[in-house]
C-alpha cells in the first residue's frame, strides 16, 4: 500500500483554479493507492460559504473522480459542501467504482466561527480500501485524542488540515502524537502559502506506528510525499506491546 500527501498552495474561493492546480500535482506525485488532499481544497478556509460551497459531488468530486480511475487509485478530497440548505466541511473518500465514502469534520473550530456556518458531523468513520482500515479526520479534529482513539479499528488514520505557521508546533507534535498512542500510520495534509487569516508553510508528513517520519514535504512548497505502508506493521507492534485493544 503506498500512499501520497498533496501539499497544496490553495487559490481563495475560486474552485476551477484549485481543481486544475490538484490534477497539477496529483499527476506530477508518485504512483499511490491513496491520495490526500488538504482540508478545503477547493476554497481555502472560507467561512463565507454562499456562492461557493459546492453541491453534493460537486465539480472537485467529478474531477477526482475521473483521475481516480485514470490512476487506479483512491483520493480523499476535502471540500465545502452544501446539501438540504446546510453547509459541510466534508472530506470525500474516492475510488476508481466512484465515492465509496465520506466524513463530515465533526469538532468545529469555535475561534473562526466554524460552529456558526457548518453543521458538525456525527462521529466516528471508517473505510477499507485495498486492504487497510482508515480513520479520516479534519484539522481541528487532531486536538481530541479520544475522539481518534483507536480501539484497533483502523490502521491509517487520514488528517487534512489548514494549520497555519503560527501552531505550527502544536501540528507537527500532535501529528506525532496521533500516531504513536493509536499505533497506526498517520498521513497528514496541510496546506502551503497565505490567505485572509494567515501564512501556511504544510509540514505534511506520512509517519509510522512508532511516530517516525517515512516521508515529508518541503516546508512553504507545493508539492507531495509518498511511502509505502507495511500491512503487518500494525499488528505486530500492537502484539508485541500488548495492547491490542
Amino acid at each position: 500500500m503506498k500512499v501520497t500527501v498533496i501539499q497544496q498552495d490553495i487559490v481563495w474561493k475560486d474552485v476551477q483554479r484549485n481543481i486544475a492546480r490538484i490534477k497539477k500535482l496529483i499527476m506530477a506525485a508518485e504512483r499511490s493507492d491513496i491520495y490526500l488532499l488538504p482540508e478545503m481544497c477547493s476554497t481555502g478556509f472560507c467561512m463565507q460559504p454562499q456562492g461557493v460551497a459546492e453541491e453534493v459531488e460537486g465539480p472537485t468530486v467529478q474531477a477526482m473522480k475521473q483521475l481516480a480511475v485514470e490512476l487506479d487509485a483512491a483520493i480523499a478530497v476535502p471540500v465545502m459542501t452544501h446539501e438540504n440548505g446546510k453547509y459541510y466541511n466534508r472530506m470525500y473518500f474516492i475510488t476508481p467504482e466512484g465515492v465509496a465514502g465520506q466524513y463530515d469534520k465533526h469538532n468545529l473550530f469555535e475561534y473562526s466561527g466554524e460552529d456558526k456556518v457548518f453543521q458538525p458531523g456525527e462521529g466516528k468513520v471508517i473505510w477499507h480500501w485495498r486492504g487497510i482500515r482508515i480513520r479520516p479526520a479534519i484539522c481541528y479534529d487532531l486536538r481530541f485524542p479520544l475522539f481518534l482513539y483507536n480501539k484497533a479499528e483502523y490502521d491509517l488514520l487520514l488528517i487534512a488540515a489548514n494549520f497555519p505557521d503560527s501552531r505550527l508546533l502544536a501540528w507537527d507534535t500532535l501529528v506525532r502524537a496521533r500516531a504513536i498512542e493509536n499505533m497506526c500510520y498517520v498521513a497528514a495534509s496541510n496546506r502551503v502559502g497565505t490567505d485572509e487569516y494567515g501564512t501556511y508553510k504544510g509540514h505534511s508528513v506520512i509517519l509510522n506506528p512508532y511516530g517516525m517520519t517515512l516521508a515529508k514535504c518541503r516546508t512553504s512548497r507545493q508539492g507531495s510525499a509518498t511511502a509505502s505502508l507495511d500491512d503487518e506493521m500494525v499488528a505486530k507492534l500492537r502484539i508485541m506491546t500488548k495492547l491490542n485493544r
